[in-house]
């Protein structure tokens, strides 16, 4: 962690029961009440000190309870923080996410502050690959674009043609307009939007450390105990996509809980996402398997507040980075644009 021990603790106010009483009743099944008395003043705390930043917090499907339902203001996943981060009026954005989010924060919103709480927040996918690769990927596959995961550093979007998250990559490989694309760096995503296209994809060998631990077992044993739907991630091993009831983004797995509304269901994707779902879900019994991103926990309130508090960990990229990464995000916006009219 970045911050600490070392940190005050906010004073407790006997009215903070009262001000949070809505929030206390909906995380009630989320967050054990002994954890929620020591949540709470930071929550309050940082709810003041956002308002005297004038800070827009946003947060992933990923995040902790208390952070995506306490002091949030936009939520999503990677496509939606992205639209919103260009959009919003804010001059500063807290990006409760993993550095790659709070680099595209700030290739898109170029005028605006971008704090991350904690800079070592990285993701398994963005390291495993670098400019350098995509550039020799490129020498070996002349005139084929590039379709870049979101999930990748500012210096790797900027030698794609276009970006994709998991929820629009079919629409943007498709969008390139040719028999071949490189897709990178989720080999398990690149094999799954390979078996809804027929384009022909170059994969990367790149995996989610989250997903790719989920085996067709666990899969199996959810729903042979529980009678549960099971509704998996496409970045998980193709023998678990070939068990569940449904494959989708994080968007689009709220979209089919709401349409289908089973009884039980195993999300099989990161833990955080099931905890935040009850509460919009309390009818349905969200069983395990799930497994947390270590880079998601590392964002706490206390560091969230400490960033705020000492404008500290801004992120910035090259002018001549961005300029190039913004093109390849901005046309993964555009087809996005294209296909919601």
């Amino acid at each position: 962690m970045t911050y600490p021990d070392t940190l005050p603790m906010p004073i407790w106010r006997d009215e903070l029961e009262h001000e949070y009483a809505e929030l206390t009743a909906r995380l009630k099944d989320q967050v054990p009440c002994l954890e929620w008395s020591w949540h709470l003043p930071w929550i309050d705390a940082i709810n003041r000190l956002k308002i005297q930043r004038g800070a827009v917090i946003m947060a992933h499907s990923y995040q902790s309870p208390e952070i995506f339902h306490g002091v949030a203001d936009i939520t999503g996943d990677s496509l939606a923080l992205a639209q919103e981060a260009a959009n919003c009026d804010a001059d500063l954005i807290v990006m409760c996410g993993v550095h790659f989010m709070a680099e595209s924060a700030k290739i898109l919103a170029p005028g605006k502050t971008v704090l991350i709480p904690d800079l070592d927040a990285g993701c398994s996918l963005a390291s495993s690959i670098t400019a350098a690769d995509v550039i020799a990927l490129r020498a070996r596959h002349p005139g084929v674009p590039v379709v870049s995961y979101v999930n990748t550093s500012a210096e790797v979007k900027a030698e794609s043609d276009a970006c994709c998250t998991s929820a629009n990559a079919v629409e943007v490989v498709e969008a390139m307009g040719t028999e071949q694309v490189i897709f990178l760096p989720d080999r398990y995503l690149g094999s799954y939007v390979a078996s809804k296209t027929t384009v022909e994809l170059l994969l990367w060998h790149g995996r989610c450390e989250v997903h790719e631990k989920f085996t067709a077992q666990q899969a199996r044993h959810a729903r042979e105990r529980f009678d549960a739907k099971l509704v998996a991630h496409p970045e998980c091993p193709p023998e678990v996509w070939a068990e569940a009831d449904f494959v989708g983004s994080t968007s689009a797995m709220t979209r089919w809980l709401a349409k289908e509304n089973p009884p039980r269901v195993a999300l099989i994707t990161e833990c955080s996402m099931a905890d935040n779902l009850r509460s919009q879900f309390p009818h349905i019994e969200f069983i395990k398997p799930c497994n947390l991103c270590p880079h998601m926990q590392q964002i706490t309130l206390q560091n969230i507040y400490a960033c705020l508090r000492d404008m500290r960990h801004q992120v910035h990229v090259p002018a001549s980075v961005a300029m190039r990464a913004r093109a390849a995000l901005n046309r993964m916006l555009m087809i996005g644009r294209r296909e919601v009219v």
